[in-house]
C-alpha cells in the first residue's frame, strides 16, 4: 500500500517545530537545515523529514529511528527497511509518499507563469505538440514537468537520465528496459504532483493525507 501525506508551511509554528524537532536528527541534517537563509526552505526540508517520520509511525514503530544513507546518485533510502520514500516540495507544499511493494517517486511543482520555449530541450517534438494544443498551456507543461521527474526520481539515477530520452504514454514508459507507471494527485488546484512506481501499478493507493502541527505533535508523541 502506498502513503502520500502532505502540509503546508507556517511562518508562525517555524520556531517551534525546530525547537521541537530538529535536535531528533543526525547533526548533519541539523547544520543543512540551520544553513538556510530562508525560513521557507529550512521548514521545507524538516517538515519532509517529520512526515516520513509520520508515514513510518503508521506503519510501524520499530521504523521510526531508521537511519538514512544514499545511494551513488544521491537517492535516499532506509537502512535496514522495506519501506521505500520519496519527498518533493514546491511553493508552501510538501509531501511524501511511502510504499512496501516497489521503488516511488514523487514530484510536485506550483503553477507559475513560464515560457515553454525555455524547455524545449527537455522535451519530445511529441511532448512538445501535446502541450501546445492543449487549451491551458501552463497546467499541461507543468503535468508533464512532474510527471518526468517523479519517474527520474522513482528510477532512482536522477538527472543523469535526460528527460528527453523517454516520452509518458497512456502513464507508462521505460528506461533500460524498466518499466515505470505515473499517477496524478490531487493536493490542491495551485499545483501539481505526480507519483511514478517502477515495476508495476500499486493499485492500494491511499487518499493524501494533510498533516496538521497537532497531527505532528499527537503521532510523533512530542
Amino acid at each position: 500500500m502506498t502513503q502520500i501525506f502532505y502540509t503546508y508551511i507556517s511562518e508562525e509554528n517555524h520556531q517551534y517545530l525546530v525547537k521541537k524537532y530538529l535536535n531528533d536528527f543526525p547533526d548533519d541534517f541539523q547544520k543543512k537545515v540551520l544553513a538556510y537563509k530562508r525560513w521557507q526552505d529550512a521548514q521545507l526540508s524538516l517538515l519532509g523529514r517529520l512526515l516520513l517520520r509520520t508515514g513510518l509511525h503508521n506503519k510501524n514503530k520499530n521504523y521510526i529511528n531508521k537511519a538514512i544513507s544514499y545511494t551513488g546518485y544521491k537517492k535516499p533510502f532506509l537502512i535496514d527497511c522495506s519501506v521505500k520514500f520519496n519527498i518533493s516540495h514546491a511553493g508552501e507544499i510538501v509531501v511524501c509518499v511511502l510504499s512496501e511493494s516497489t521503488d516511488i517517486g514523487v514530484d510536485i511543482e506550483i503553477l507559475t507563469d513560464i515560457s515553454i520555449e525555455d524547455y524545449e530541450s527537455h522535451m519530445t517534438k511529441r511532448e512538445l505538440d501535446i502541450i501546445k494544443k492543449e487549451v491551458d498551456n501552463k497546467a499541461a507543461f507543468f503535468d508533464y514537468w512532474t510527471q518526468k521527474e517523479a519517474v527520474i526520481k522513482a528510477n532512482g539515477k536522477g538527472l543523469s537520465i535526460p528527460l528527453k530520452s523517454f516520452e509518458i504514454i497512456d502513464n507508462k514508459t521505460v528506461i533500460d528496459k524498466e518499466s515505470f507507471f505515473v499517477k496524478k494527485i490531487h493536493l490542491d488546484q495551485n499545483y501539481r504532483c505526480h507519483i511514478a512506481f517502477k515495476n508495476t501499478l500499486d493499485l492500494k493507493i491511499q487518499n493524501p493525507k494533510i498533516i496538521n502541527l497537532y497531527d505532528l505533535q499527537r503521532l510523533l508523541h512530542k
